[in-house]
């Protein structure tokens, strides 16, 4: 659960980021690319609720963290001319797989907690889960903010007076200030100012990327340890219910893998 919200999060504010520093949305507009993430997080919760105490939890989860990693994956691909949809699609993919994984692994950490202990339980899970959570924010804004600058490094080296697509490119936002009415130094000015511009942008862009490819690496990383989770058996839970009388009897475990 702590990856989990390592993974989610820092996905969550780095595309919060993009569109509003990048991109230039607004903040409704930001917090609509981040909304289908509920929508389909919602359905999936309706979906592995039912399925939970029918089959094996273990695919489930297995399909919740790959759903995330290609989702976040797709997410690595980003540029400025990306278009609203092509950000929607993957948060909506990303928050469906965290319906099957939620609902699964919250089964598995509290199926063997005492009947007089779930409160507490529940408190120390989600506190790993929100634990987890900061420590992915604070490490996608360090992360982010290291890789700019090498990238702005990198580009900067490349972008200089003796390149011969720089002066061209510098030459033609020259001549277009200059039409606008400005003198040949101004237009040279605001042509530099330009090109800085999209350097830094540009080097933004690249971090994002990078950034982009650490939570799905997590979330692929962590499916190979599903087949060693237990499965839990919660038909106990049902039984217990209809004979109060067996609790003992009843008590939910786990089942070998």
């Amino acid at each position: 659960m702590a990856v989990v919200g390592i993974g989610f999060n820092s996905g969550m504010v780095l595309l919060a980021l993009y569109t509003q520093k990048l991109l230039g949305y607004d903040a409704w507009t930001s917090g609509l690319v981040l909304a289908p993430a509920g929508v389909g997080n919602l359905v999936a919760l309706l979906i592995a609720g039912r399925l939970v105490a029918r089959v094996d939890q273990r695919p489930l989860r297995a399909l919740g963290f790959l759903l995330n990693g290609i989702a976040l994956h797709l997410m690595s691909n980003l540029t400025l001319g990306v278009d609203y949809w092509t950000l929607v699609w993957p948060r909506f993919i990303q928050g469906f797989g965290q319906g099957f994984i939620f609902v699964p692994l919250s089964t598995l950490a509290l199926a063997t907690i005492r009947k007089d202990r779930p409160g507490n339980a529940t408190a120390a899970f989600n506190v790993i889960r929100n634990v987890g959570g900061s420590c992915g924010v604070a490490l996608a804004a360090t992360l982010l903010l290291r890789r700019s600058q090498y990238h702005q490094t990198t580009l900067v080296g490349h972008v200089n007076v003796w390149s011969v697509d720089t002066a061209a490119r510098l030459k033609e936002w020259s001549d277009h200030f200059a039409r606008e009415g400005g003198d040949p130094f101004t237009a040279q000015g605001r042509a530099l100012a330009v090109i800085d511009r999209d350097t830094v942008g540009e080097a933004q862009v690249l971090a994002y990327a990078d950034e982009f490819w650490l939570p799905p690496i997590m979330f692929f990383a962590i499916t190979l340890l599903v087949p060693l989770m237990p499965r839990v058996r919660t038909e106990p839970l049902v039984a217990e219910a209809r004979h109060p009388e067996r609790v003992e009897e009843l008590r939910p475990t786990r089942a070998s893998p």
